[in-house]
């Protein structure tokens, strides 16, 4: 038997969301690592859903605000293995191959700014994520004028010269 649900996170305003799953304890350890080496000025908060042992939600960082948030969705989740890493005064652009290179991270399934709804499915043995829904359904192809406010954006937050 499996029970489907949907899971909805609410991305604070002006932090990103990078929702994972990896295989060990010390992910907590190497993601704290990996982020605060990043830049001096990245914000972060860090939990990571234990899937044996004392299953419980291990969490690092160095926002206490977004380490509580963090820890937050990770309960709401409690699916096996998944992490999630809560970022501010950053992208996800500026961190994703690191954690991604990471031995332990097995993938990631989004690292959004937008409301993120996570599709997971449930057993006796435990829970699982299905996939995600990552923002809204698209509404057309962009104009002419969509792709310059797209090229000047990227020029005003430092991405393009």
């Amino acid at each position: 038997m499996v029970n489907l649900r949907i899971a909805k996170i609410q991305v604070p305003e002006n932090v990103n969301l990078i929702l994972g799953q990896s295989h060990f304890i010390k992910t907590v350890e190497d993601l704290y690592e990996t982020l605060s080496s990043n830049s001096p000025s990245i914000r972060f908060g860090v939990a990571f859903c234990e899937s044996s042992g004392p299953g419980l939600v291990r969490h690092d960082g160095n926002d206490s605000e977004l380490e509580n948030r963090a820890i937050e969705i990770a309960l709401t989740l409690s699916a096996g293995h998944v992490f999630v890493v809560l970022l501010k005064d950053a992208y996800p652009i500026n961190v994703l191959n690191r954690v991604k290179g990471l031995d332990e991270v097995a993938c990631i399934y989004c690292a959004t700014a937008n409301p993120v709804e996570v599709v997971l499915a449930e057993t006796k043995q435990g829970i699982g994520v299905m996939g995600v829904i990552d923002g809204m359904k698209s509404k057309g192809v962009e104009s002419e004028s969509d792709r310059e406010e797209r090229h000047k954006f990227l020029r005003r937050i430092g991405y393009k010269r």
